[in-house]
């Protein structure tokens, strides 16, 4: 049987919820409000492309975020990793800060997005660095314009992991606009959580944006956009491609990753999972982080840009 690789970084509608509502009354936060705690800049135009911009160096380090998540997910990683490099983390098109629309979403229109925004902004080779989703995505640019990369890291990459062509069918079959949409802040805290070996309530900031994008004014549009990018994931699998990979390449992961591999349709080991990726690309390190769970670099990110800085050294 025809196998598909695939990872979710935010299941964003199973389970019940953790504990109260603290968020479901507040008024809402359009995107163009959220804080990342970084300035943001806006580039091009359909799509047009929001991004952070810190930092000076000789080396260019890019960051792409995962499934439903922005570049504000970066904001614990970027200040270490920007005190020797220039820093950008990307919105990509239909989450946060960017354009949201019916563009055709799949991993090689996004690979083009960080085409575009390194061409606009002029980077001859860079250091491309994608977690969950944006690994895939990072892998899909590696492949395409390895020309253009210095190095390569996969921060819990997903387009590794194994799935049976009807897991693949049924994912698609559950993942809905509408599934999205009617998330209550119970679950949206608890799937949350699933990405932490242990979460701390200094994190709520995610529920609590998540929580208030609800009544956004592009809310449906980004729903659209998640679930798109399931699909494409789908439609695009990476697993047999990485053999291809010709650039010197990091996967880091959490050891205690409590979503790769997915623990409904593919449970195991995580070291498992990414072991095998290792093996697979030619020029390839790994470094696994304890005590940590799948959004690594916000669970740990001193030990997660070490590891990057130690590669890019």
């Amino acid at each position: 049987m025809k196998k598909l690789f695939l990872f979710i970084l935010l299941p964003l509608f199973f389970l019940g919820g953790c504990s109260g509502f603290l968020y479901t009354n507040l008024p809402p936060v359009e995107f163009q409000d959220i804080d990342y705690g970084f300035t943001t800049k806006t580039v091009l135009s359909n799509p047009s492309i929001a991004f952070v911009d810190v930092g000076k160096g000789e080396k260019t380090i890019v960051l792409v975020h995962g499934l439903a998540s922005n570049a504000g997910f970066w904001r614990y990683a970027i200040p270490e990793l920007s005190k020797n490099y220039r820093v950008i983390a990307v919105d990509l098109p239909g989450y946060g800060k960017s354009q949201k629309d019916a563009y055709p979403y799949s991993m090689t229109f996004y690979a083009e997005q960080i085409k575009r925004v390194a061409d606009e902004l002029k980077l001859d080779k860079f250091i491309l660095v994608g977690h969950s989703m944006g690994g895939q995505i990072a892998i899909t640019f590696s492949l395409k314009y390895p020309e253009r990369l210095e190095k390569l890291v996969l921060a819990s990459p997903a387009g590794i992991e194994e799935f049976e062509q009807g897991e693949g069918d049924w994912l698609r079959s559950v993942m809905t606009v509408s599934g999205v949409k009617k998330t209550t802040e119970d679950g949206i805290r608890k799937n949350l959580a699933m990405n932490f070996y242990s979460w701390n309530d200094k994190w709520e900031w995610m529920v609590e944006e998540r929580v208030r994008m609800i009544k956004a004014k592009d809310f449906g549009e980004f729903c659209y956009t998640v679930v798109r990018s399931v699909n494409a994931m789908l439609d695009e699998p990476t697993f047999d491609k990485i053999k291809n990979i010709s650039v010197p390449t990091l996967i880091v992961y959490g050891r205690y990753d409590g979503l790769i591999p997915n623990p409904y349709l593919n449970p195991g080991f995580t070291a498992d999972v990414f072991q095998w990726g290792a093996k697979q690309i030619p020029n390839c390190k790994l470094h696994e982080i304890d005590n940590c769970g799948h959004m690594l670099q916000i669970e740990h990110p001193q030990e997660f840009s070490n590891a990057v800085l130690d590669f890019i050294k």
